[in-house]
C-alpha cells in the first residue's frame, strides 16, 4: 500500500495535474488582493512592494550572482521594490537602482536611500532613455519592466531597453500573468503578448524557466536573459 505522499508524487508526474494546481493557486493568490490580502498586503521595510515573496527571492538570487552595476526599474509605484533592490545591493556591497515613473515628482513620499535615483517621466521618453543609456554604457545591468502593461508600451520598452543588456544580463517583464495568463488583471493584450513578439524577433534573448522554480510568479515567461 502506497503512502499519501507517494500517491501525490505519482500524480505530480502528470504535467497537466501540476499545472492545474499552479493555475488555481495563482488565481487564488492574485484575486484575494480584492480583499486587501496577499500582494496588496505585502511590504518591504514598511513600504508596499506588490510582488510575490517567491519572485523577490528569485530577484535576490539573480542579484547575488549577477552583481549588476545598475538595476533599472520602470514603474516605481510606492517605491517598495526599489528599496528592496537597494537593500540587496547594500548586502552584496554593489549596485545602484534607477527607477522611473510618471508620478515620481512626489519624491517626498518615496523611500530615501543613497543607492536609489528617482526619474520622473515616461519610461520610453527620449530624455529618460538617453540619461539611462549614458549611465549604463559598458556596465552590467538588470532591467525590470513594470510600468504601463499595455502590449504596445511593453514592446516599445523591450526594444529600447534591450539595447542596454549584455550577454548573461537579465531583462525581466513583470505581470505577464495578466490578460488571462492565468489571471485577468487587465483587458486586451498585455506583457506576455509583448514578450512573445519580442522573442520571435530577438532570438538572442531566452526565457529562464529556472526563475519560475517556486511555481508562483507574477512573471511567467518574463524572466529573460541575453544568451549571446
Amino acid at each position: 500500500m502506497i503512502s499519501e505522499k507517494e500517491e501525490f508524487l505519482n500524480k505530480c508526474k502528470d504535467p497537466e495535474f501540476v499545472q492545474n494546481i499552479v493555475v488555481q493557486f495563482s488565481k487564488l493568490y492574485y484575486y484575494l488582493s480584492a480583499y486587501g490580502m496577499t500582494w496588496k498586503n505585502t511590504s518591504w521595510m514598511g513600504i508596499p512592494i506588490q510582488k510575490t515573496p517567491t519572485d523577490c527571492f528569485v530577484y535576490q538570487e539573480i542579484l547575488y550572482y549577477l552583481r549588476p552595476d545598475y538595476i533599472i526599474e520602470t514603474g516605481t509605484k510606492a517605491g517598495g521594490s526599489a528599496l528592496f533592490f537597494a537593500s540587496i545591493c547594500d548586502i552584496i556591497e554593489h549596485g545602484e537602482v534607477i527607477t522611473v515613473d510618471v508620478d515620481n515628482e512626489k519624491t517626498e513620499n518615496l523611500p530615501k536611500h543613497s543607492r536609489i535615483t528617482y526619474l520622473t517621466g515616461s519610461s520610453v521618453d527620449n530624455e529618460i532613455i538617453e540619461f539611462i543609456g549614458k549611465k549604463v554604457e559598458n556596465k552590467k545591468v538588470m532591467i525590470i519592466l513594470d510600468s504601463d502593461h499595455a502590449k504596445h508600451h511593453v514592446l516599445k520598452e523591450l526594444e529600447l531597453y534591450s539595447r542596454f543588456i549584455q550577454v548573461n544580463d537579465y531583462l525581466i517583464v513583470e505581470d505577464t500573468n495578466c490578460s488571462g495568463h492565468p489571471v485577468i488583471g487587465m483587458e486586451g493584450e498585455g506583457p506576455l503578448e509583448a514578450v512573445q513578439e519580442f522573442l520571435a524577433i530577438h532570438r538572442n534573448f531566452k526565457v529562464d524557466r529556472e526563475c519560475e522554480k517556486f511555481l508562483l510568479t507574477f512573471a511567467p515567461s518574463g524572466f529573460l536573459y541575453r544568451a549571446y
